[in-house]
């Protein structure tokens, strides 16, 4: 592989602290100024291929403007998912005012961290119980930190490791083949010693003992076990729910076959309003059918968002043909083997020839034995995933500290930081959770990001309009901002991630003004570290 050398720029286009994407040959670069020293990367983000240029830069760090995945514009490593790979970093010289960078003929546009080769002597066993992202990230992160030991991923799912979340939206479409599905490659598991078992149960997991104990008889001794299996998608226990073309969406295998009957459907019937319930409304409606959403609630995502960011998104759904039936429930689901109509306890009956459940989900922990389990069955651990008895626990299920407050969250991103916490931690690290929960939808072509955590709140400054979808919203609880959500304003809200991460934001009074631009604010917060 030959290396060629472009002059990409001269030292005065980039201040300190400033970025560009430019052309070293037919390569597109990430330039990067921090301080006097000048940085190239691969220019576009390994996750889903957001240009980084749009994202803001933090010292040597680089967000994603997309789905705030991290990487150091130094070494090009990633430093927060999502997004299983790094960055390839080029060679850069500095002759007087020119700055060059050396860049090869096939620059490839992510490189793979190195990982540590199993050992056959190397008698260890980790066992990850869990299939998901949060397995994934914690496999590879053994693996990274120099784990050479026997690991073992067990899975009840049916599929290798997969993007969940694009399962209610681009997948379910069928607008994101079968193929862009996978987090790796099949080869991927045997070039690097990750025995990963499928369509396998676990039945028992014994903390006191050290073993795990699967449906089909086998026993494993583990030394270190991680619990990530993520929720169970709740299946109201109504009359006619075991009717033909009802569903709940948790897997791709439930999409796949959501998908197979939402083109065949007419009329469709979403009972809950939740993340899954709407943005399943939204792919049903892109696969032809008349989608009514049922559910108690008045207005959608008012207890979480609040009633004008409810109402903005329910317009939005009823613009592109959704209807709804607020403020009722489902109480039975009538049909002879196939659902035909759902009877709501208001009286009303809707015409169905498919229903999805979109109520929640139930930690998936039934299994364990040796660990107390938190009344929602969740798992309480320290702020390094451990949960005791040498078992880690992340994701979905875990109770874990953030920002000194006890936390459960249900993010899919957050089981992806998790899940390379927790294979560090497993690998010797102690390294506590730093970061920040991240969580994005997709509905009717908006993209909404959600940056922190407030479960409750007692305020909400708004800075935008809320109506004319391009905002941000602050939840503020006890004079402190807790979450944020966003619309249309990616770079903020990639500065305002940064911000809580390192506790700079701006006090709320002078949020209240709107008169902030946080991206020069973060700028300035960073001079001064």
């Amino acid at each position: 592989m030959s290396i060629q050398e472009y002059r990409v720029a001269s030292q005065q286009e980039l201040e300190p602290g400033e970025m560009k994407q430019l052309k070293a040959g037919d390569t597109d670069i990430l330039l990067a100024r921090h301080q006097d020293d000048f940085f190239a990367t691969a220019a576009f983000c390994t996750h889903y291929g957001a240009p980084l240029v749009d994202g803001v830069l933090n010292g040597k760090r680089v967000v994603c403007p997309w789905h705030h995945a991290c990487f150091n514009v130094e070494t090009g490593t990633q430093t927060e998912p999502p997004g299983c790979d790094s960055l390839p970093s080029f060679e850069v010289i500095v002759r007087g005012d020119d700055v060059y960078v050396k860049v090869p003929d096939d620059a490839p546009a992510m490189r793979m961290e190195e990982m540590h080769e199993p050992d056959p002597e190397n008698q260890e066993v980790y066992v990850i119980i869990g299939g998901g992202a949060a397995g994934q990230y914690a496999a590879e992160a053994l693996r990274t930190e120099g784990f050479a030991g026997r690991i073992m991923m067990i899975s009840k799912d049916q599929d290798h490791p997969y993007d969940r979340v694009n399962c209610s939206k681009e997948y379910l479409q069928g607008e994101a083949p079968q193929e862009w599905m996978p987090l790796r490659d099949a080869s991927f598991y045997e070039e690097h010693g990750i025995e990963l078992r499928t369509a396998t149960t676990v039945s028992e997991l014994d903390a006191d003992h050290q073993t795990i104990q699967l449906q089909d008889g086998e026993q494993i001794k583990y030394d270190k076990a991680l619990v990530c299996t993520g929720g169970a998608a709740i299946q109201p226990n109504l009359e006619g729910a075991d009717l033909n073309n009802v569903f709940t969406l948790r897997s791709l295998q439930d999409s796949t076959h959501i998908q197979e009957a939402g083109k065949k459907a007419k009329k469709a019937v979403v009972v809950g309003s939740s993340f899954i319930g709407m943005e399943g409304a939204w792919s049903l409606s892109k696969l032809g059918c008349e989608v009514t959403v049922v559910s108690p609630e008045a207005v959608p995502f008012a207890d979480k968002w609040g009633t004008e960011v409810g109402k903005m998104l329910k317009k939005l759904h009823e613009e592109n043909g959704v209807k709804f039936s607020l403020g009722t429930k489902a109480n039975r689901l009538i049909g002879d083997q196939k659902v035909t109509s759902v009877g709501l306890d208001n009286g009303e009956t809707l015409e169905a020839d498919l229903v999805l459940f979109g109520v929640g989900v139930r930690p998936a922990t039934s299994f364990i034995k040796g660990l107390s389990l938190k009344e929602d069955g969740g798992i309480q651990v320290d702020e390094k995933l451990h949960a005791g008895k040498q078992v880690y626990a992340a994701g979905d299920i875990a109770h874990f500290p953030y920002k000194s407050e006890e936390s459960r969250i249900e993010h899919w991103r957050l089981a992806c930081q998790h899940g390379r916490l927790a294979g560090k931690n497993m690998a010797g690290k102690e390294q506590p959770y730093e970061s920040v929960p991240f969580f994005w939808t997709g509905q009717h072509g908006l993209q909404m990001q959600y940056v922190g955590y407030a479960p409750t709140y007692d305020r909400m400054v708004v800075d935008g309009d809320i109506d004319q979808k391009d905002f941000i919203a602050y939840y503020i609880s006890d004079g402190i901002v807790k979450a944020v959500l966003g619309a249309n304003r990616d770079k903020d809200m990639a500065a305002l991630e940064e911000l809580m991460r390192m506790d700079r934001l701006p006090p709320v009074k002078d949020l209240e003004k709107h008169q902030i631009d946080l991206v020069q604010h973060l700028h300035a917060v960073h001079g001064m570290e």
